[in-house]
C-alpha cells in the first residue's frame, strides 16, 4: 500500500500531531493528497515549551491548523509512579484525550506517525494505540525513518533533519516518582544547554544530580565549558555529572 492509496481509502482522518519529522511528513502527505486531515497536538507536562511552538510552526508552513488539547498526564497515578510500562499508561491518557475530541469532531479514522523503523517490541505505548484502533499509515506503507527524512527534504519541510526528541519523562529513571518540579528542573537544564550551543544531548536525573549525555563530537566542548555548564545548571541541580560514554543521536 502507498500513502496515496491509504488516503484514497481513508479520505477523512484525525492525526495525533507532535511536530516531529514523522507526523509532520504524514500531515504534509495527507494534506497534499487531498485528504480532509485534522491535526491535534496534546500538550502535557512531559513536553518542553519549544515542542509545541515547533509543531505549530511546521503546521502553519504546511497550511493546516492544529487543535491544541491539554492532557493532565500527572493526574494519572500510574504514569506519575513511573513504572517500566509508563509509556503504555501515558499513551492511554494522551491518545484517550485526543481520540475523544476527534470522535466528538466527527472523525472515524485516527492516525499517528509511527514508522516502519520503530521497534514496537520496545514501545509499550504501541499496545495502547492498538487498543484504541489508532492506525499508523507510515508503518503500514513500509516507510522507514530514512525514507521519511528524504521525502520530507524533497517536500521542502523545514524540520526534515530535526533530531528525534523523546519526552522529558525519559530523563527520569523508572521507579522514581515524576513530579512537576522534577520535570521543570530537567527542562530548565536542557534549555540552558541549548543556549550554550549544545545539541543532540540529554540531561538525565541521577539521584539528586543531572547526568549529561552528549554526542562524541561535543565531548571536548563539554569539558572545555565545564564552568559555564555548572553555572548554567546550578539553579536546577546541585551536582552535574558527565557521562563519558557518548550519546548517539537518532
Amino acid at each position: 500500500m502507498t500513502l496515496e492509496e491509504f488516503f484514497k481509502e481513508n479520505s477523512s482522518v484525525a492525526l495525533g500531531f507532535s511536530g516531529g519529522v514523522d507526523s509532520s511528513y504524514l500531515l504534509w502527505a495527507a494534506h497534499s493528497l487531498g485528504a480532509d486531515v485534522r491535526a491535534y497536538f496534546a500538550k502535557s507536562a512531559f513536553q518542553p515549551t519549544f515542542e509545541m511552538q515547533d509543531a505549530l510552526s511546521v503546521a502553519k508552513h504546511i497550511g493546516v491548523e492544529v487543535k491544541v488539547l491539554n492532557a493532565d498526564i500527572l493526574a494519572n497515578g500510574e504514569v506519575a509512579a513511573n513504572p517500566e510500562n509508563r509509556c503504555y499508561h501515558c499513551k492511554k491518557v494522551v491518545f484517550g484525550t485526543l481520540v475523544a475530541q476527534a470522535r466528538a469532531d466527527g472523525a472515524k479514522v485516527i492516525i499517528d506517525g509511527t514508522n516502519a523503523s520503530d521497534d514496537l517490541g520496545d514501545r509499550p505505548g504501541a499496545a495502547a494505540l492498538a487498543e484504541m484502533s489508532v492506525r499508523s499509515p507510515l508503518r503500514e506503507c513500509g516507510l522507514t525513518k530514512s525514507d521519511i527524512r528524504r521525502l520530507s527534504r524533497e517536500a521542502g519541510l523545514p524540520n526534515w533533519d530535526k533530531p528525534a526528541y523523546s519526552c522529558l519523562a525519559t530523563r527520569v529513571p523508572f521507579g522514581r516518582e515524576i513530579t512537576p518540579d522534577l520535570l521543570q528542573r530537567v527542562e530548565g537544564s536542557e534549555e540552558a544547554l541549548f543556549a550554550l550551543g549544545f545539541y543532540g544531548f540529554r540531561a538525565r536525573v541521577h539521584g539528586e544530580a543531572a547526568k549529561l549525555q552528549v554526542p562524541v563530537e561535543q565531548m571536548k566542548k563539554a569539558l572545555d565549558m565545564r564552568e559555564d555548564i555548572l553555572k548554567a545548571l546550578g539553579p536546577f541541580f546541585g551536582q552535574v555529572l558527565l557521562d563519558l560514554e557518548a550519546r548517539r543521536p537518532q
